[in-house]
């Protein structure tokens, strides 16, 4: 099972290198990572994915909470989240078919942020499987390069009536 963890932990330098330490000892892949300073230069936020089982994951968040720079650790349910990815397509377009890599574009709400001699870059944000339908498209006609952020997740807002 898929987990996404939150992660709140001290700006400072040698953290991420522990956290991503005590996953590596464990014997847990990290299928992505996004870490960025919050709304208090002080503290970052670790957007963590991991596919583990559900007792491993809370011994590692226990054992995370054992760290000296972690302030707070979240396990973000699906339903109970905000996930977005961003990526960069670099694809092939020459002159006479770029309207239609432009429409594919369009049809998901990316934005075009380069055009070359035969390609064009397109920026795209959303959920995992939005980016990975546009993937499936933007593939019939080459994909030169491709560049992926990694989930950024936060917890909604609490349900007020």
């Amino acid at each position: 099972m898929k987990h996404t963890l939150s992660v709140l932990v001290e700006n400072k330098p040698g953290v991420l290198t522990r956290v991503a330490s005590l996953f590596a000892r464990r014997g847990f892949n990290i299928d992505s990572l996004a870490v960025g300073v919050t709304e208090d230069p002080t503290l970052s936020r670790m957007t963590i994915v991991v596919n583990a089982a559900e007792t491993p994951i809370e011994q590692v968040a226990k054992q995370l909470h054992k760290l000296i720079n972690v302030i707070k650790i979240q396990d973000l349910h699906p339903g109970d989240m905000i996930d977005r990815e961003l990526v960069l397509f670099k694809v092939n377009a020459a002159p006479e078919r770029r309207h239609e890599v432009i429409e594919i574009a369009n049809v998901f709400r990316a934005k075009v942020v380069d055009v070359g001699k035969n390609s064009l870059t397109i920026e795209a944000t959303g959920s995992g499987d939005k980016l990975a339908a546009m993937e499936d498209l933007l593939r019939a006609y080459g994909i030169k390069e491709l560049a992926r952020t990694g989930k950024i997740a936060l917890a909604r807002g609490s349900k007020e009536s």
